[in-house]
């Protein structure tokens, strides 16, 4: 007899709202998306365990979800994540080798974070340059490329406590692009093991990430560091309020805000620097053929700002809920589409 999927809450802890989503299997059962209090989180960690949990709490109590098991997105800026090529070994081996990958990065001791893997291919390495690689396996011999991620100690345990204060055992915690991945598999099956490249752009409050994949695979993550606070800031200016009211402004768009020509400045701004990290990416990917892009985040429901990408970029816009299995009956896609992914990878 098939085991049954045990329903997982997926949690997405962002900067300007939290967003929760029940998944059984790859359905969507319910969800919810809230305000985030202000000076919660910083620099994607969470301020207070108690509010944070509280408010997952009073949340799922208030949208009727029941779930005792939770798997978190982690932000970005919280965690390392790294591609490297290795040479093929034990499970016991890589995990005493894998630390030692993170050496240049981390700062602090490398005791202090949990480090874990995916595999992506296993081969044989020529000796040639292909990429990164550690000093045993440039002679050549089996290989094998991992997606490796280093995520501070402290910080699974705060996530730990948070979800517990909320009624939930936290079962798995992954980087946002382990989120993308599992949608993107799910995506691939539509198109019968084609190749296919994928454009996700996360146009969030602080900063807009750009997440490039050729299949399933990572392949970069490019930061720009315009937000929609840059419009929160522009519509501020425009009615003499403070950002907080501006940003509603923005998103109920308010006497037409949005279409207004400070607005539309503004989209021309975030588009510039958009081009410029696509064709950055074209330009060190030569055999790229890029031909969609899939928005999410915050920006995603401002439409106008959505049509100037699409013709600044010159690539049809596709909506998140595109990636997500039924995704057409799941409203507010555009800003669950981590807390759906975490929950179903």
């Amino acid at each position: 007899m098939k085991k049954m999927a045990k329903p997982i809450l997926g949690v997405d802890i962002g900067y300007d709202s939290l967003k929760l989503a029940l998944v059984k299997g790859k359905q969507v059962k319910k969800t919810a998306v809230v305000p985030m209090p202000n000076n919660l989180i910083r620099e994607g960690r969470v301020i207070s365990t108690e509010t944070m949990g509280e408010l997952i709490r009073r949340t799922m109590k208030e949208h009727g979800i029941r779930c005792g098991q939770a798997a978190l997105a982690l932000p970005n800026e919280t965690v390392f994540i790294r591609s490297v090529t290795m040479p093929l070994m034990t499970v016991d081996q890589l995990n005493y080798n894998l630390p030692f990958e993170f050496r240049d990065y981390i700062t602090n001791e490398l005791k202090d974070y949990f480090y874990d893997y995916a595999v992506v291919s296993t081969g044989e390495n020529s000796g040639e340059d292909g990429g990164e690689s550690t000093e045993e396996g440039e002679g050549g011999g089996p290989v094998m490329e991992l997606m490796a991620v280093a995520a501070p100690k402290s910080l699974i345990e705060e996530s730990k406590e948070t979800l517990h204060r909320a009624g939930l055992k936290l079962v798995k915690a992954a980087p946002t692009v382990c989120a993308f991945q599992a949608l993107i598999r799910e995506d691939l099956k539509k198109h019968d093991g084609a190749e296919k490249e994928y454009c996700i752009l996360d146009l969030g409050n602080q900063s807009i990430r750009m997440y490039m994949f050729r299949g399933d695979r990572h392949m970069v993550t490019r930061v720009l560091e315009i937000g929609m606070n840059s419009l929160d800031t522009v519509i501020s200016e425009a009615y003499s309020v403070d950002v907080h009211l501006a940003h509603t402004y923005l998103l109920t768009n308010y006497e037409g805000c949005q279409s207004k020509d400070y607005c539309i400045n503004a989209y021309g701004n975030i588009t510039v620097e958009l081009m410029r990290a696509l064709n950055f990416y074209r330009f060190s990917n030569p055999d790229s053929h890029l031909e969609d892009i899939w928005i999410c985040g915050g920006g995603a429901c401002i439409r106008p700002l959505q049509d100037t990408i699409a013709e600044t970029l010159d690539l049809p816009i596709h909506t998140a809920g595109e990636l997500v299995p039924d995704g057409a009956a799941v409203e507010e896609d555009y800003a669950l589409l981590q807390a759906i992914g975490i929950a179903m990878y």
